[in-house]
């Protein structure tokens, strides 16, 4: 196998044939390995004194890596699950360059082996019935970025979807005939279809007559005719939420982001008694397992079980079964 020492080289490989190519990542995803390397060779120029095309593979060691991670939390006051993830990105690297440069194996092993860091977990932050009205409400129907935000929110509420997914939105992903749903493609470049309810539709459609375009154009645009960004929708979001506050206190408590949207779907579905498995689906996770945070969050499925359990002071009765005529007409 050919070797390369040339670490520049491997980055530039690393990216265009690895994860474009062959595995064909997501452009966040691109986005997000390329920050981690952007502040680890800001970091290594930093401490080493090194341009970062000046850098071999043994100047990253594990213990420079352990120094670039201390830093990320220590220095730049990251959290612990924004540092895992610079990890995840250096890690992904190192096994491709164990492929391409095994004569750095021993060094490549020892940066494999740091471990990802633990962090505390929080109950979801999610919306209640009171808060969802009050936060639909907000907008002014009487414009147009009004009416936009309230069909955004409407949609956003009813289907769970990510905030790349609803920016992502175009004309010809909505179906509004029989059987209304709409497409979207999540993580994992994994196409899915939602169902949408009937009060949906016709939201949608009112905004539809507003918003004629073409099948590729945005369904939510910016002000200038092109796709919102994240940061437009977080600022749309907020200046909602202080509207909807005036109304219901309750809603000022919490930071409510698009993602706090996408869990009070989640939660609005787990109460009206739809399956986890299904949850899972309908907001694309990959694993059933990932949907037990909203389980965990929900208050009164933790009450039914508790109301099924005995009080400790309660004394046991041993059980007497209902005479049969009772137990028969009981059961009519």
């Amino acid at each position: 196998m050919k070797t390369n020492n040339n670490l520049p080289g491997l980055i530039e490989a690393f990216f265009t044939d690895r994860l474009m190519r062959q595995r064909q990542v997501s452009p966040n995803t691109i986005a997000s390995y390329r920050d981690s390397f952007c502040l680890l060779f800001q970091f290594a120029k930093q401490r080493l004194n090194k341009e970062p095309s000046n850098l071999s593979i043994d100047d990253l060691d594990a213990p420079f890596i352990g120094s670039f991670l201390k830093h990320t939390e220590r220095d730049r006051g990251n959290c612990a699950r924004s540092r895992n993830v610079r990890l995840a990105a250096i890690h992904s690297f190192f096994k491709y360059i164990a492929l391409q440069d095994p004569s750095h194996s021993a060094l490549i092993q020892r940066v494999l082996a740091i471990p990802t860091k633990r962090y505390d977990r929080k109950l979801i932050d999610f919306l209640t019935k009171p808060e969802i009205e009050a936060l639909l409400a907000a907008p002014d129907q009487s414009t147009w970025s009004g009416r936009r935000d309230s069909a955004l929110l409407h949609l956003a509420i009813q289907t769970g979807l990510r905030v790349s997914e609803l920016i992502g939105l175009t004309f010809k992903d909505i179906v509004l005939d029989s059987g209304a749903h709409v497409r979207c493609r999540g993580k994992g470049r994994k196409d899915r279809c939602t169902p949408l309810r009937k009060e949906m539709v016709a939201i949608l459609r009112s905004w539809l007559r507003k918003r004629s375009g073409q099948p590729d154009d945005p369904l939510f645009p910016n002000a200038r005719g092109g796709f919102l960004s994240r940061d437009g929708v977080e600022y749309l979001l907020a200046k909602h939420v202080a509207v909807a506050g005036q109304k219901c206190p309750s809603i000022q408590k919490k930071r409510v982001s698009p993602h706090v949207l996408r869990h009070t779907a989640a939660m609005e579905l787990l109460q009206s008694g739809v399956d986890i498995t299904v949850i899972a689906l309908w907001l694309g996770h990959e694993s059933p397992e990932t949907a037990q945070i909203y389980v965990q969050a929900n208050l009164k499925i933790k009450e039914k079980a508790l109301a099924k359990t005995t009080p400790a002071n309660v004394k046991p009765r041993r059980y007497k079964p209902d005479d049969q005529l009772l137990a028969f007409l009981k059961g009519l």
